[in-house]
């Protein structure tokens, strides 16, 4: 089975309750199963922090044994060098999500930190960015 993390930042453990405007109603762990069903080839790992260390310490925990992270890094998008750095240090693949598109939202959060260490970003897709997130992964191995 391929192995694909699934990386979540800072309040996206409100997904389903935070912003539903934005954000829709659905939890994480809901949509979850639905990738599960969408990709039985793969063994999913789900991690959420609200905290830029635990982030930095799960990449690199995973990013030399790992076929691929699909990471939404929430508001350290916008702001984390640290994270930056991290993904280009590991060597697997790593995906930037975001639910919305962050370039048609307030103008701080139009700059991401981290794409350019990112294989590849898909953002303003709703949850279905993760989807695009593995059928990335999914196409580079």
């Amino acid at each position: 089975m391929l192995k694909i993390a699934i990386i979540n930042g800072p309040n996206l453990n409100l997904l389903g309750k935070r912003e539903p405007g934005i954000y829709g109603n659905q939890s994480f762990e809901d949509y979850l199963e639905e990738l599960k069903g969408l990709f039985p080839q793969v063994d999913f790992l789900y991690y959420q922090s609200n905290h830029e260390g635990s982030l930095i310490d799960k990449i690199q925990e995973l990013g030399f044994e790992y076929d691929g992270i699909v990471l939404n890094a929430g508001g350290y998008t916008h702001t984390s060098i640290a994270l930056h750095d991290c993904i280009k240090a590991v060597t697997t693949p790593v995906i930037e999500v975001h639910i919305s598109d962050i370039r048609k939202r307030e103008a701080f959060r139009h700059v991401s930190m981290i794409e350019a260490a990112c294989k590849e970003t898909f953002a303003g897709f709703g949850m279905d960015s993760y989807r695009m997130g593995v059928d990335a992964i999914l196409k580079t191995i």
